[in-house]
């Protein structure tokens, strides 16, 4: 079959720092293999269409296999990249002195940019725009869109890292505006709401009953509130309040057109880039203790084995009586005193017994450590503790699920009356990969673990009986870490398949619409249930897009987030260089280990090449990568250092830029 007859496939495309680009095309046989000169201009992510292009032999295999060629780039992953000018010019035309390169900061990224300008700052931090990649030259080309900073700058590197993303701190002028006469009206608008809804019985009035937020120490935004009360039959009632934000944001405003694209608030180590402006995340849609405040809520009623005996969905007003941080909480739980005691014990009681249910029914408990760091006034990092988890997390934890669960069950019901299909955004987790079980599993057996698998499938019963094995145990954290890595990622759709780890049928984000648009999206179909007016055809129709770019918005904060906290833990180790720490071996490849810090988390690499200098017997050794066992092996000494062993290392280089710490090893295990 000639290239012109050759089948079409269209599709996200993969590619390697490497330049080596890989298309998922058939679930039956492998990514198709795209060498760098068939790339076609593509960048990571791009949609492309892509055809077969000749056979090559597979290396490991020696079997023949097809590989790909770009032919379109249908539409591009992003339009605008953040990196850093340099002096180099490499293979820049010498007649040409406004082009300059651009290395970018993505590390997807596999080429640098060739940046067209006047006086353009080298050694500045900036944002391009991508415009083109002519066929006859080896670079894409971009302009300058905004100078960001000095390359190095702790403040530059930050921003550098949202912008990088897509995410801006500062709102157009129009939701500027917007905001600006909400922030006039607002408390009116309230008090007019509350009155008018409760009057023609479309909000109920809980003002009366006990209600509070519970919510980290540095929260400045509570989209959550619990009401709870017994009922004259004995039960317990307990209201789940979320902030009313599909009040003030309507479809068509600036506001909103600018929330949807952002689509997430981005939470870095030392700043938050909201989705909504201040006027409302803060203000008028937080629930602020001691005010009046519009909620949208599921209400439910619990028996005393925490079974739900009826359940309601609708429109509140709520004043919250009690703003508690979560130590504050669980100060009183502990002590068995303070304000509302009661109300704290009765949640917790009603918690724990949804909690162990859900876990039966297969729910997974991955429970791991978040890495904590403590910011001085100017943003320098000067401590870096492990969050606790305590049981008022937990206790929030489980009425939040509670509330989404069957949320997304009564909508379900109501689109399946409405002859509506794919009209309600789920949060799906599916299934794991087969192929991945099953290297997990390989993975488990090298630890001296077994996980039960069938097929590659596998029950959340006995990923929970692996992770009660090894609680407590030095390689507890890996074994969590390499479990949670196998799983399926969470997404939005409006095709349901169900939760795995939460081990749910039905479930949906609803509780936090400050700072994710699907949940306000669920809010509006809420109310558009409850008040017997179905979403229309075009409407349903917009959702899985929404879903989509929803996803794919959480995926950039995701990484942006984490990118933060890995360039603070740099930051933080920057003073250390010399000195040592107890650590373990938490990657290995065929460039060396991979290490993280006991106490920190800090993680870092041990260079293969390196290590020959650390033998015992200081004679030098040359190492060797075993893929299947997870290890690298010295030639002449035999010695192994596998995933999961204690080390204790040193530091040798804290790089910010590029977020990578240095390390040697001191002594093995």
């Amino acid at each position: 079959m000639t290239d012109a007859e050759s089948p079409i496939y269209e599709g996200p495309i993969t590619i390697i720092k490497t330049g080596k680009g890989f298309f998922s095309y058939d679930p039956e046989k492998d990514d198709l293999f795209v060498p760098g000169e068939n790339l076609g201009g593509a960048f990571p992510g791009d949609i492309v269409k892509v055809t077969t292009a000749g056979m090559e032999a597979d290396p490991k295999t020696k079997q023949l296999k097809p590989i790909g060629k770009v032919v379109e780039v249908v539409s591009r992953n992003r339009e605008t990249f953040v990196g850093t000018l340099t002096s180099s010019r490499e293979d820049l035309p010498a007649d040409a002195p406004n082009l300059v390169m651009m290395l970018p900061d993505w590390k997807k990224m596999y080429v640098p940019f060739v940046v067209k300008g006047e006086n353009l700052p080298i050694g500045q931090k900036v944002l391009i725009r991508f415009q083109g990649w002519a066929a006859n030259q080896p670079y894409p080309w971009g302009t300058l869109e905004e100078i960001i900073g000095p390359a190095g700058d702790h403040e530059t590197e930050m921003r550098a890292l949202a912008l990088s993303q897509g995410f801006r701190s500062d709102f157009p002028p129009g939701v500027v505006g917007e905001a600006r006469v909400l922030e006039e009206t607002g408390k009116g608008l309230i008090a007019k709401d509350a009155e008018e809804g409760i009057a023609a019985g479309r909000r109920k009035d809980f003002r009366e009953v006990t209600t509070f937020t519970i919510d980290p120490f540095d929260a400045k935004d509570f989209d959550d509130a619990l009401s709870v009360r017994v009922l004259e039959n004995g039960n317990t009632e307990v209201g789940v309040h979320i902030a009313d934000v599909s009040y003030f944001v309507s479809p068509g405003t600036a506001i909103d057109d600018e929330a949807r694209q952002r689509a997430t608030s981005v939470y870095l180590v030392d700043r938050t880039i909201p989705m909504l402006p201040e006027v409302l995340s803060t203000n008028l849609c937080s629930l602020n203790p001691n005010e009046d405040r519009l909620s949208v809520s599921a209400v439910f009623e619990l028996n005393a084995n925490a079974e739900v005996v009826s359940k309601w969905f609708g429109e509140t007003v709520i004043h919250s009586d009690r703003r508690f941080t979560y130590e504050d909480a669980q100060e009183v739980l502990d002590s068995q005193s303070g304000d509302f005691l009661t109300e704290l014990n009765t949640l917790k009681t009603l918690a724990f017994k949804i909690r162990d249910r859900r876990t039966k029914s297969g729910a997974i408990a991955f429970d791991t450590p978040e890495v904590k760091i403590k910011l001085d006034e100017t943003g320098k990092p000067i401590s870096v503790t492990l969050k606790e988890r305590r049981d008022t997390n937990l206790l929030i934890e489980d009425f939040m699920l509670l509330a989404n669960e069957n949320v997304a069950e009564m909508l379900s019901e109501k689109a399946q009356k409405a002859g509506l299909t794919n009209s309600v955004i789920y949060r799906i987790h599916d299934l794991p990969d087969a192929e991945r079980i099953e290297n997990l599993s390989q993975f488990l057996k090298v630890m001296g673990y077994e996980l039960e698998t069938h097929a590659g499938r596998v029950k959340g019963s006995d990923i929970n009986a692996l992770l009660k094995q090894v609680e407590g145990k030095p390689e507890e954290y890996l074994i969590k870490t390499a479990t949670l890595r196998s799983m399926a990622k969470a997404v939005y759709t409006t095709k349901n398949v169900g939760h795995f780890g939460l081990a749910f049928e039905f479930y949906t984000h609803f509780t936090s619409p400050i700072r994710r648009y699907p949940d306000l999206l669920i809010h509006r179909l809420v109310k558009h249930n409850t008040n017997g007016e179905p979403f229309t055809t075009s409407q349903v129709a917009e959702l899985q897009n929404l879903a989509t770019h929803s996803s794919e918005r959480e995926a950039g904060a995701v990484e942006a987030e984490r990118d933060s906290i890995k360039m603070k833990l740099v930051e933080f180790m920057e003073d250390k260089v010399g000195q040592e720490f107890a650590a373990v071996i938490s990657g290995v490849s065929d460039r060396g280990l991979y290490v993280e810090l006991n106490e920190t988390r800090a993680e870092g690499m041990i260079k293969i090449r390196d290590l020959g200098d650390s033998s015992r017997d200081g004679a030098g050794d040359y190492f060797v990568y075993d893929e299947k066992r997870y290890r690298i092996i010295g030639e002449r000494t035999k010695v192994q250092y596998a995933l999961g062993d204690p080390v204790t290392v040193k530091l040798i280089a804290a790089r910010l830029q590029e977020r990578e710490l240095d390390f040697a090893l001191v002594k093995p295990a």
